[in-house]
């Protein structure tokens, strides 16, 4: 079951240090009191993954694991 949208523009979102100066293919993430939230750089107003802090946290870690 999909989670309900949060309403995104009370967030404070930013883009990776590592998003291209070409503006695609970019996400932004904004941390939220139960996790983090994910939309498209290019879709503000689009769909919001929302993410539980555990989740996030294990996903980040494997992510940089592979660098």
């Amino acid at each position: 079951m999909p989670a309900p949208q949060p309403h995104v523009r009370n967030y404070v979102w930013f883009k990776s240090s590592y998003s291209g100066g070409n503006t695609t293919e970019c996400v932004e993430c904004a941390r939220t009191a139960a996790g983090t939230l994910v939309r498209d750089s290019k879709r503000p107003e689009g769909p919001v993954l929302a993410v539980e802090a555990g989740a996030w946290r294990a996903f980040v870690g494997a992510v940089g694991s592979l660098g």
